[in-house]
């Protein structure tokens, strides 16, 4: 990652110095100048995004590739093997401000925390004893259909030689091109049904995926259209059981699922379904070591994005190799031995004991 994203940039300003700045501000959550202004032997906020901006490939691609290669490393062999369960999810940042360049660097959608703008990112987890490793990231243009993303996804995994059982996707994927697509790659899917257009109106019959929605648990053919184009796929109607946050009583809540060559239950494809749910959890703890930022460049965002989850990648090795108990094909893991928020810390104090002199960070100063 080091020989492939960032170059020397002054005696001072040198790619170890700023990926261990980098490092501290993504471990501290803070920017790039915080992380600067804490470290006394650290160059100055202007040097290392200088040195960021020189250093990273010019073109998004390229970054793309190199970022997806420092999410990886070496897999083991013994993954080649297998035949895995992959997780698409797609991701937005609300942004705020105006694009670098184009518009097209920005995915418009529904309004969300008060903006209709994003930057999108989509990703793939393969699910392994109950961890997630993230080992392909997509940052998505505006004009970019879903199927080129998964596309783009998917091919990364068979560059690694991974072999895919079957993919849970996200509900932004429920459309028609996105199942053509997947019948001819002969993938089997899973993912959550998405209604799409107006309620009928009272007393008319409901049709389609609505029709389904009021039937009892089990499984019903449906048939998708857009324009001249049909795709046939199964439904699954299940339940799902929790408490009302408010009053503290049981609910009962429907779920559909459209499948293709999946079977199972209701109760086994919702708890199948319920394992891709781990993902936003990923997403979680990105946002706990993700780098705050204002800036415009695309390819610094994809970079803090990718560097959020190379951190969390590194704490599901560090489980899964040296603090889960059981032989490799059957392990049990203590997550509460390593706290994500406690190796974070560990970072922290490594490079403070590196690029430090001893005196009291700056932010540590009270006015």
């Amino acid at each position: 990652m080091q020989a492939k994203l960032v170059r020397d940039h002054g005696w001072k300003c040198t790619s170890v110095v700023v990926l261990n700045v980098l490092l501290r501000a993504a471990s501290r959550s803070i920017s790039i100048s915080a992380g600067c202004r804490d470290l006394a032997g650290a160059p100055s906020d202007q040097a290392v995004m200088t040195a960021l901006e020189e250093g990273l490939p010019k073109t998004l691609p390229v970054l793309e590739g190199r970022l997806n290669e420092a999410l990886t490393g070496r897999l083991p062999r013994r993954w080649k093997r297998r035949t895995w369960r992959v997780a698409i999810d797609w991701h937005l940042t609300p942004y705020y401000g105006q694009p670098h360049r184009s518009r097209n660097e920005l995915y418009y959608g529904k309004p969300r925390q008060g903006t209709k703008q994003f930057h999108a990112y989509a990703s793939a987890c393969i699910l392994d004893h109950g961890q997630r490793y993230t080992l392909a990231l997509s940052w998505v243009r505006r004009h970019e259909s879903t199927v080129v993303v998964l596309r783009r996804l998917l091919a990364r995994l068979r560059h690694l030689g991974l072999k895919i059982r079957f993919v849970l996707l996200d509900r932004a994927f429920f459309n028609v091109s996105v199942v053509e697509f997947l019948q001819q790659e002969n993938l089997p899917f899973l993912m959550p049904v998405v209604f799409r257009g107006r309620k009928p109106k009272k007393r008319r019959p409901a049709t389609g995926l609505r029709w389904i929605k009021r039937q009892a648990a089990g499984w019903y053919g449906h048939t998708m259209k857009n324009g001249k184009r049909e795709v046939t796929l199964s439904v699954c109607v299940g339940y799902r059981t929790h408490k009302n946050r408010k009053d503290g009583k049981q609910v009962k809540q429907k779920l559909l699922f459209a499948a293709w060559r999946v079977k199972g239950s209701p109760t086994e494809i919702r708890e199948r379904y319920r394992k891709r749910f781990g993902i936003e959890t990923s997403f979680r703890q990105l946002r706990q070591a993700r780098i705050y930022t204002c800036t415009r460049q695309p390819r610094l965002r994809l970079l803090f994005i990718a560097v959020a989850l190379v951190l969390r990648n590194l704490w599901v090795w560090i489980h899964h190799l040296l603090l889960a108990e059981g032989d490799r094909d059957n392990r049990t893991l203590h997550l509460e031995r390593l706290r994500f928020k406690r190796m974070l810390d560990w970072i922290v104090h490594e490079i403070q004991r590196l690029l430090h002199d001893g005196s009291r960070p700056y932010t540590a100063w009270k006015p």
